[in-house]
């Protein structure tokens, strides 16, 4: 223990160190009191919370220049324009506030008279939750800001799902995720992974869920928003973030809804010729279904965190690599929670009631019968099977070559003597099918024996890939490859 004479904080030995939040009136009152930070807030479908912060705090008169709410939909086209789709609450729309509202502080405050000013505009737009209570609500939500007078404008731009079951508790919620953004976005834009743990100060993640971050401009030029979806996963601010096959983030529910979902889970360490023939073969069956329109068909190639923390902490770079790969090949991927598939076809349920598909090797499956995974539920694996398989989802199987040369299928794979019964159900009820046009030369070919050749420098490697993965494999130095190795 210290002097007690002494000025500073007594402090014991057993004390447990806690971090020392701003409080929201605090974050506020420092954007107020600085004399140069000058900005709008447009905020549409869940009253004007956010600004209602800066007002109490005191000292906003120098600080905000404007703060409006266009709820009339007639009335909010005549400002900002009649979106494609005929929808208010997209990112599409939230740009076209933040865009304009900064065009008119442009316009009116010159620069002549305010030279050392630096301009934002905070803007979100919202549904919260619906009279029946059926959906909870969304929303987008953005700041355009600069950090200098004379530089370009940065953005964060982020989407929220709603948590809660009262409108003026989601109000509330959004108001001070509002101030935790444009308090982040000013004082910790330098760090931007603590500025994206911080947009939780003052709320729990059973509030609200942020699904979707992006961030631009000259502050953000090294920001990989690949990576920064990768923390709102590894943070638990969102079960799964998704990936479009030009690289980029993209809103899961955008790419899902209304969809039917083939999905394909692996560690793709790296993406082999075996997950594509996998991926083609069950499409192929997946499209001759009963109900899936080829034109409404959505295939997801999903890695869940799960298999990411098989070694340990999450090697970034590695996720990266996969991502990057399937991505080059006109995928789209999925980063999720989820260790049990049951989990998986739960969170595609939010988006779709189509029919789905899980494209998966035998070994994939067998565990999927392992009762280890389901102690946690109350109902056991009787409660996952339910809400794996109550959905009109189908598993198509993947054969697997046994050392002896012979193949497991699903009419000889082995399950646990208490699950055979249950197994035979579900086989005989067609919700498990064999892929029969596999190709039989690559059977043996797998992931790991794959990056075991690339990281040891050996040859043979480039040939169990699909074209032109080895290619960028060697290019980017991925999994270890030197670059060396491309100039032998």
């Amino acid at each position: 223990m210290k002097n007690p004479n002494s000025m500073e904080d007594i402090r014991y030995k057993g004390d447990f160190e806690i971090e020392n939040i701003p409080s929201l009136k605090d974050k506020a009152l420092r954007i107020n009191l600085n004399k140069d930070i000058y900005g709008t807030f447009a905020e549409i479908g869940a009253g004007q919370e956010t600004v209602r912060q800066f007002f109490r705090a005191g000292g906003a008169s120098g600080t905000i220049a404007k703060t409006m709410s266009a709820y009339d939909k007639d009335f909010s086209d005549a400002i900002y324009g009649i979106e494609d789709d005929k929808r208010y609450v997209t990112e599409a729309r939230l740009r076209k506030m933040l865009n304009h509202e900064v065009n008119l502080i442009e316009q009116r405050i010159g620069r002549e008279k305010q030279p050392n000013k630096i301009f934002f505009s905070y803007a979100n737009t919202v549904a919260t939750i619906d009279f029946a209570k059926k959906y909870k609500g969304h929303g987008w939500v953005g700041i355009k800001y600069q950090v200098a007078p004379d530089q370009d404008y940065n953005d964060i731009v982020l989407h929220i799902r709603f948590k809660e079951n009262d409108a003026r508790l989601q109000q509330e919620t959004l108001g001070k995720l509002g101030t935790n953004l444009i308090y982040g976005a000013f004082y910790k834009y330098n760090q931007p992974r603590k500025l994206l743990r911080y947009l939780y100060d003052h709320l729990d993640k059973d509030q609200l869920e942020i699904d979707t971050i992006n961030f631009s401009g000259p502050v953000f030029e090294d920001v990989d928003n690949r990576l920064m979806s990768l923390q709102l996963v590894k943070n638990g601010m969102t079960d799964a973030v998704m990936f479009a096959p030009d690289g980029n983030n993209v809103l899961p529910a955008r790419v899902l809804y209304k969809k039917n979902i083939l999905a394909l889970r692996g560690s793709f360490r790296p993406v082999t010729k075996v997950n594509m023939d996998m991926f083609e073969k069950s499409y192929e069956m997946f499209i001759k279904e009963n109900k899936v329109d080829k034109e409404k068909t959505q295939v997801i190639f999903e890695i869940t965190l799960s298999n990411l923390r098989a070694e340990g902490e999450i090697d970034e770079q590695d996720f990266m690599d996969r991502a990057r790969l399937l991505c080059s090949l006109g995928q789209t991927v999925l980063i999720s929670n989820f260790q049990e598939y049951y989990r998986l076809v739960e969170y595609f349920s939010q988006y779709t009631r189509n029919r789905m598909g899980l494209a998966m090797g035998v070994n994939n499956l067998i565990d999927i019968f392992d009762e280890k995974y389901y102690r946690h539920l109350s109902g056991g694996i009787l409660e996952a099977f339910g809400k794996l398989f109550y959905k009109d989802l189908r598993v198509y199987l993947y054969p697997m070559e046994n050392e002896d040369g012979s193949l497991t299928d699903s009419e000889n794979l082995k399950v646990h003597p208490r699950m055979k019964e249950l197994y035979k159900f579900f086989k005989y009820n067609g919700k498990v099918v064999d892929i029969h046009d596999y190709d039989p030369s690559i059977l043996r070919v797998f992931s790991r024996e794959v990056l075991k050749k690339i990281t040891s420098g050996d040859d043979g490697w480039e040939e169990m890939l699909p074209e032109g993965v080895a290619k960028l494999i060697k290019e980017k130095s991925l999994f270890g490859c030197e670059t060396e190795e491309v100039l032998r």
